[in-house]
C-alpha cells in the first residue's frame, strides 16, 4: 500500500482527441434507449410463484413459544446496522437489546448473498465494523462473503447479542402507546412484547427483486435469485468447491450489475454455457485483490487503527460527496480504488485558478476528469477483450457515477472464454422468457438454469421505505410513518422522526449518505443512538422525540442545498429511480450536502457535548 500525502498533482487535462459534443450526445442516446414509463414498478418482489425463492436455504426455523416481554431496546434488522447498534449500547451498558430478523441468524445481505464469488468491493479494513472491539484483523485486502459473514456471527457472539434475538421472525406492526410511553411490536409469530426504544435498520438491500419480463413465470427449468442460491443444483458452496452440477447445464444470467460482476467469472468456469443477458454494462476497472498488506497491519496493531483508517477514507471520498478546501492536504491510509478516485476529484476541483472559480467552471473541470475516466475504463475493455463485438458491447455509454463502478480481475477475461456468450438486448432488456429459454430480439436461447442477479430494492424513499420494510409504524396520534412521508422522508440526521418517540432510524438517506461506506455510517448512527439512550436513562426520562422545529430546519436545508446522487441525466438505475427524479420525495433522498467528513464530525461533536438540545425528552411517570 503507498500512503498518498494528498499533494501528488493528480488532476487530467482532457485529451483533445476526445470528442466531448459525441460522447454526450452516446450517452443520452444511451439513456433514453432505457427509459421506461413505469421506471422502478417493473420489478417485483419474491411472492406468488416465487415465494419458496424466498424461503431461508441456510438455516433451518426452530420452533419457539410466542414472547411476550419487555425490552429496554428492541431493533429490527440483524445487518450491520442492528449488529452495530447492539454493540454500542452493550458499550453503554444497555445490556437489555433485542434484534428481530427474517433470516436465521446476524449478517444481513451478507446472510443471504452467498452466491459463488460474493465479495465486498471496499477495502475490508473499512467495510468491516468493529475490527478492534472484536480483536479480528481480515485476511484479505478485498474480504469474501463467508469471512464478512463470520464476522457478522462474531460480533454477535462477542456483545452478547445472540441471547435476546429473534431470528425467523418479520414484524408486522410497531405502534407507540401514549400511555405507557413504550413500543408494542407484534410478529408473525404470534410475539407482542413491549419495549421502551425501537430500532430500525433493514438496509437498502434487503427486500429482493425480479425483472418484470413477460412470461417469467411460465420458465419451466431451475430458477433461482442471488440472494437465495442452491448450492444443491449447482454444486460448490460458498467458500468456493467447485460447481460440478453445471458441467452438463446451459446457464443464463440476467443482470450485469454489481453481483453479477462477481458472479459470471465463477460460473464461467464451471457451465457447459453461459448465457450473460445485458441490459446495460457496468464499468469494471481493476481491483487487485490480495492478503493485507505491512502498512495497513501495522496501522491496525495501533489503538484507534481502524479508526483511523475509517477517517482517511471519509476526509478523502469527501472529494466526491464534500466542498474540500483548497490546499488542504489529506492523506490517503486506505489506498483503494475509492479513495484513489476521491484524489483525483479533489485535485480536479482545485486545479481551476481560484480566481476563476464558479459553480460551472469547477463543472466543467469534473467533467474533464469523468471523461478521462470513462476513457480508461472503456479502453480496459479493448485491451481484455478478443472479440470486437463482445467489446463494444461491454462498454459504458453514460458517466462514473450513474451506475456503481465495478472493480473486478476476472470479469472481462471471463468473456474470453468459449462457453460464455454475451447477449446485448441494447437497451431493452430480455423481451419476453418461455418455458425452455429466454427471447431477444426474437431470437431464443435455451437454457436449463435461470439466474437473476437482478438486486434488490434500493432507490426508494420516503413512504416507499416503509412498504419496503413490510410493517407499519405506528407513532403518537395513530398516525403511520407511511402517512407522515407520503410526500418525501422528513428526519433530523437521518435518524429522528418527529412524532415517532424513542424510535431510530440507521439508513443512508439524509445522513453521511455515500459518503463514507455504508456499515462506517452505521455505526456512526448507532454510537449517536447510543449515547442518546444512556442519556435518556441516565436523566430517568420515558421519552426522547426531535422537535418539529429542528426537523423542519433539517429538511429545508437538504431541500435548499441538497443535491440528489441519480440525476435525471443519468442512464436508469437505482441511483435515480430507474430515471424518474421527479417531485419532492427524490428530491429528500440526499445525504448532508457538506459532505460525510462534515456530518460525521457534528453528530460526534453532538454526542460528546451530551446535551441534545434538538431533542425534547419527558419524564411521563406512566411506567
Amino acid at each position: 500500500m503507498t500512503i498518498h500525502t494528498g499533494t501528488e498533482p493528480e488532476s487530467v487535462t482532457l485529451d483533445p482527441a476526445i470528442d466531448k459534443d459525441a460522447i454526450r450526445a452516446r450517452y443520452a442516446e444511451e439513456r433514453d434507449k432505457r427509459i421506461r414509463p413505469e421506471g422502478i414498478n417493473q420489478y417485483h418482489r419474491l411472492e406468488g410463484k416465487f415465494a419458496e425463492l424466498a424461503d431461508d436455504p441456510w438455516t433451518p426455523v426452530q420452533e419457539r413459544e410466542p414472547v411476550t416481554d419487555h425490552v429496554t431496546f428492541t431493533f429490527i434488522g440483524g445487518g450491520f446496522s442492528g449488529l452495530c447498534a447492539g454493540a454500542q449500547l452493550k458499550k453503554r451498558g444497555v445490556d437489555d437489546v433485542r434484534i428481530i430478523d427474517t433470516a436465521g441468524g446476524f449478517g444481513g445481505v451478507w446472510y443471504w448473498n452467498r452466491y459463488p464469488g460474493a465479495m465486498c468491493d471496499t477495502k475490508s479494513v473499512v467495510y468491516m465494523p468493529l475490527l478492534e472491539e472484536t480483536g479480528y484483523v481480515p485476511t484479505e485486502l478485498w474480504a469474501h462473503g463467508p469471512e464478512i459473514l463470520e464476522h457478522a456471527g462474531r460480533i454477535g457472539k462477542h456483545f452478547g447479542l445472540y441471547d435476546n434475538a429473534l431470528f425467523h421472525t418479520k414484524v408486522t406492526n410497531a405502534t407507540w402507546d401514549e400511555t405507557s410511553s413504550r413500543w408494542t411490536v407484534e410478529t408473525n409469530r404470534g410475539d407482542r412484547f413491549t419495549t421502551q426504544f425501537l430500532g430500525i435498520g433493514l438496509g437498502p438491500l434487503s427486500t429482493a427483486k425480479l425483472p418484470g419480463v413477460p412470461g417469467i413465470e411460465d420458465f419451466a427449468g431451475q430458477t433461482m435469485h442471488t440472494s437465495r442460491w442452491n448450492y444443491s443444483y449447482t454444486g460448490g458452496d460458498a467458500l468456493g468447491a467447485p460447481m460440478t452440477g453445471l458441467a452438463d447445464k446451459r446457464v443464463g444470467v440476467i443482470g450485469t450489475g454489481a453481483t453479477a460482476i462477481q458472479l459470471i467469472p465463477e460460473l464461467a468456469k464451471y457451465a457447459e454455457e453461459l448465457f450473460v443477458f445485458q441490459r446495460t454494462p457496468s464499468s469494471v476497472a481493476e481491483r487487485g485483490n490480495g492478503p493485507l498488506d505491512e502498512a495497513t497491519l501495522q496501522i491496525l496493531k495501533e489503538p484507534g487503527g481502524q479508526e483511523k483508517l475509517l477517517d482517511s477514507f471519509t476526509r478523502n471520498w469527501d472529494g466526491f460527496f464534500g466542498k474540500p478546501e483548497p490546499g488542504v492536504v489529506v492523506e490517503d491510509l486506505v489506498d483503494d480504488a475509492w479513495t484513489s478516485l476521491g484524489r483525483r476529484m479533489r485535485a480536479q476541483m482545485h486545479s481551476v485558478p481560484l480566481e476563476q472559480m464558479s459553480p460551472e467552471t469547477v463543472m466543467a473541470a469534473v467533467g474533464d476528469l469523468d471523461l478521462t475516466l470513462m476513457e480508461e475504463r472503456r479502453a480496459r475493455i479493448d485491451s481484455i477483450v478478443e472479440d470486437p463485438t463482445t467489446a463494444e458491447n461491454l462498454k459504458p455509454w453514460y458517466d462514473l457515477f450513474c451506475k456503481r463502478p465495478g472493480f473486478h480481475d476476472d470479469y472481462l477475461p471471463a468473456f474470453n472464454r468459449p462457453n460464455v456468450h454475451l447477449v446485448d438486448t441494447a437497451g431493452q432488456g430480455v423481451e419476453r422468457i418461455t418455458p425452455t429459454g429466454v427471447v431477444v430480439d426474437g431470437q431464443e436461447y435455451p437454457v436449463d438454469c435461470l439466474i437473476y442477479a437482478s438486486g434488490f430494492e434500493y432507490g426508494t424513499g420516503g413512504s416507499e421505505i416503509v412498504n419496503r420494510a413490510g410493517f407499519e409504524v405506528v407513532g403518537r396520534g395513530g398516525i403511520e410513518l407511511s402517512e407522515a412521508w407520503a410526500d418525501g422522508m422528513e428526519t433530523l440526521h437521518g435518524m429522528h422522526v418527529h412524532g415517532y418517540p424513542n424510535m431510530f432510524i440507521i439508513q443512508l438517506w439524509q445522513g453521511s449518505f455515500l459518503g463514507a461506506n455504508v456499515t462506517q455510517s452505521n455505526n456512526y448512527a448507532a454510537e449517536n443512538i447510543a449515547a442518546i439512550v444512556e442519556k435518556v436513562l441516565a436523566e430517568g426520562n420515558d421519552e426522547v422525540e426531535v422537535t418539529k422545529e429542528a426537523q423542519d430546519e433539517w429538511v429545508e436545508m437538504l431541500l435548499r442545498d441538497g443535491v440528489p446522487f441519480g440525476r435525471p441525466d443519468c442512464t436508469p438505475g437505482y441511483y435515480n429511480d430507474d430515471g424518474h427524479t421527479e417531485g419532492r420525495t427524490f428530491k429528500l433522498n440526499v445525504g448532508d450536502p457538506r459532505g460525510s467528513y462534515s456530518f460525521v464530525t457534528m453528530i460526534q461533536e453532538w454526542c460528546r457535548r451530551g446535551e441534545f438540545p434538538e431533542l425534547a425528552r419527558r419524564r411521563t411517570n406512566s411506567i
